[in-house]
């Protein structure tokens, strides 16, 4: 009897760990598989043809808001319709087979419900009715918050002689759509069958809660319960670390937060060039009190809203412009579940890929402890303990010349302004490529020995068999070359002869592509600054030598529109080839006070302004590299059929302004419209 209350009992806690809004010790990564406008990246069918490459790295994948939207073409948060699963990005039976190859692979797919406010199709309070197992639901005017809309929704409601709730709005209101009162029976109704439908019928496996500070926190604790879900983050923006525990607890904890504070301090260390931000006397977030809501916080450090949209309007974003890769560093070493921003990963696949491996290699959870290593303004490093070894995450701009001691710590990532190690306590193999798709003739792969045995070595095998003592066996360093084709790399440890831990990579290799070299050529217009007579452009990145500091003085100029374009010329060697710049006037010793914010990544013929404004005594750059009318521009290059610039021979725009029948110079393309 006593076995039999123990089994109870413990069987009471797993279920009440289950019903949490998020798992403890869970050592997941999540994706934010969309960004503002990615109509084309994020469609169904796209993501699900990435779900090979997603698998082994990302448990969760956050999609874009999957009902019907109000607007035709929509992000989804102007929701209209539950239970019509045909949306922007593609079809309901689309969504079923990205769903189900997910799961196939161990990825959660996390819904975007928005339920703070809903569109209408017949006027104020017209929504649509839907039927879904024979029940039909329909949200109706006495569903909306008494005082929607500053009072527009009462005065609408009065003229047309209908009934509001009499219930204001909990929270923050959100103009142009009803903001719901979810105090209301019909609402709460509504929103149960909805999420069942979510989980039970479409297959997602939590979800990602839009605008919670429009509505009670207890809400979202009654739909958890009633929808048994397992993950739950809502987006309660607040850089205030102790109001987002608040949320946290007012929903009986059962459910997870993004943790704004996080990204916030991540942003401020970046941009003020100091490292020592992230110590744990600034307000750090959420996941770095190592102490209880460390379970509840989803990191990140960029998203959808706080990207660089391009967009005027009085809308202004605070993106990362720099040191992304530190940044998503810091983001996959730390406690919380991380979750990915799409462009970053799109971006830097294999490297953020890497540093998963590293931080399921080293076991890190949610729920992880650390402390600070080292700390100045060049550097920051803390040591994170993981279930299976202690991972010791350095960044900053003197990531890669901090002393760490190879006795205590194996190297297994270097790369722009971070590096990872891990203690060789951990006693594992490392490989340092991901898993993936690679073009190459043929890959090299570093493997390490991390033991505290100095005579460790490798065995591995690449037919996808389990090594043995007897396999091919390798020193600690060795960098091996793997053909064409495909290959499942086993990697062992061997410490005097026994073999101990091993990992698994798996590689699609093929030979690259015949590639032509391609010259791009830079567009600098510097009137905002008054830089009249040269610019120094500082390159770096992709198969590029650096140039010392400040670079290149360039004096070359062109008219283009009546400005003034300074230009410098790069050949790009391969398809996956970038060049990053700063720009500035002076010399070596005082071009710091007169410096632009870093330019990343750039892969094509671009025109970039030198703005007057600032951000942390930096001038800001903008890419109007899309802008049309910029005429003049010699060049032999020839657009080709499946290039990036689209138009329609009646002159409709679909990228950049109307043109008619000619012949234009676009971006340092020559386009002829016929």
């Amino acid at each position: 009897m006593k076995r039999k209350l123990v089994f109870l009992y413990a069987l009471g806690l797993s279920l009440c760990t289950m019903a949490q809004g998020w798992p403890a010790g869970y050592g997941g990564v999540m994706l934010q598989g969309f960004y503002w406008d990615s109509f084309d990246a994020s469609q169904w069918t796209v993501l699900e043809k990435k779900a090979d490459d997603f698998s082994g790295y990302f448990d969760l994948v956050w999609v874009p808001q999957s009902g019907k939207a109000a607007a035709t073409k929509s992000m989804g948060y102007d929701p209209l319709y539950y239970f019509n699963q045909n949306s922007t990005f593609g079809t309901e039976a689309q969504l079923r087979s990205m769903i189900t190859t997910f799961k196939n692979k161990q990825i959660g797919t996390i819904a975007d419900v928005v339920i703070n406010h809903h569109g209408t199709n017949n006027g104020w309070f017209g929504f649509p009715a839907e039927e879904y197992k024979g029940v039909t639901y329909q949200n109706l005017s006495t569903d909306v918050c008494a005082n929607d809309d500053n009072g527009a929704a009462a005065a609408e409601a009065s003229r047309i002689g209908v009934q509001l709730s009499k219930n204001n709005d909990e929270g923050e209101g959100w103009g142009g759509m009803r903001d719901l009162d979810h105090k209301s029976t019909n609402v709460q109704n509504i929103v149960k069958a909805y999420e069942d439908y979510l989980l039970n019928d479409l297959g997602y496996a939590g979800f990602r809660y839009d605008m919670v500070k429009g509505f009670g926190a207890y809400h979202v604790g009654d739909y958890n319960t009633a929808a048994n879900v397992k993950y739950s983050v809502g987006e309660y923006w607040d850089g205030n670390a102790n109001t987002v525990k608040a949320w946290i607890d007012a929903t009986g904890k059962k459910s997870a937060a993004f943790d704004f504070a996080f990204r916030y301090t991540v942003r401020d260390a970046i941009n003020q060039n100091n490292w020592t931000v992230l110590s744990d006397s600034s307000p750090t977030g959420i996941n770095v009190d190592n102490g209880a809501y460390k379970q509840y916080a989803v990191t990140f450090v960029e998203n959808h809203d706080v990207q660089d949209r391009g967009t005027t309007n009085g809308y202004t974003p605070d993106p990362i412009r720099k040191d992304t890769l530190a940044a998503n560093a810091y983001l996959l070493a730390m406690p919380g579940t991380p979750c990915v921003f799409y462009t970053h990963y799109l971006a830097y696949l294999k490297e953020i890929k890497a540093m998963i491996d590293a931080r399921k290699l080293a076991g890190v959870t949610n729920t992880s402890s650390y402390q600070n290593y080292r700390s100045s303004a060049g550097y920051y490093a803390n040591v994170v303990t993981g279930t299976n070894g202690k991972l010791l995450v350095v960044v900053g701009s003197g990531a890669n010349q901090l002393n760490v001691s190879s006795d205590r710590y194996a190297k297994l990532l270097r790369g722009y302004h971070y590096a990872y190690y891990l203690a060789r306590e951990a006693e594992t193999p490392w490989a340092d490529k991901a898993s993936g798709k690679y073009e190459a003739e043929n890959l090299k792969v570093k493997l390490t020995a991390v033991s505290t045995n100095a005579g460790a070595k490798l065995v591995y095998t690449t037919n996808g068999t389990i090594p043995t003592a007897s396999s091919t066996q390798v020193a600690s360093g060795t960098e091996i070359t793997l053909p064409e084709g495909e290959t499942t790399l086993k990697v062992a440890l061997l410490v005097n002869g026994v073999v101990g831990k091993v990992i698994t990579r798996s590689y699609k290799i093929a030979a690259a592509a015949p590639y032509t070299p391609e010259t791009i050529r830079v567009y600098v217009n510097t009137d905002e600054v008054n830089w009249k007579s040269y610019v120094n452009y500082h390159s770096w990145g992709g198969t590029h030598t650096g140039t010392s500091w400040p670079g290149d003085k360039v004096t070359a100029t062109v008219s283009v529109n009546g400005k003034t374009w300074f230009y410098k010329d790069y050949t790009l060697n391969n398809a996956d080839d970038y060049v990053n710049f700063v720009f500035s006037i002076g010399t070596a010793a005082n071009a710091g006070a007169n410096q632009s914010l870093d330019v990343e990544r750039v892969k094509r013929t671009s025109y970039f302004i030198v703005s007057s404004a600032k951000e942390n005594g930096k001038f800001t750059v903008r890419d109007v590299t899309e802008a049309t009318g910029i005429e003049g521009v010699e060049t032999d290059s020839k657009l080709r059929t499946a290039d990036r610039y689209y138009y329609t021979l009646s002159g409709q725009r679909l990228s950049g302004k109307p043109v008619q029948r000619g012949v234009y110079i676009h971006a340092g393309r020559k386009i002829i419209i016929r």
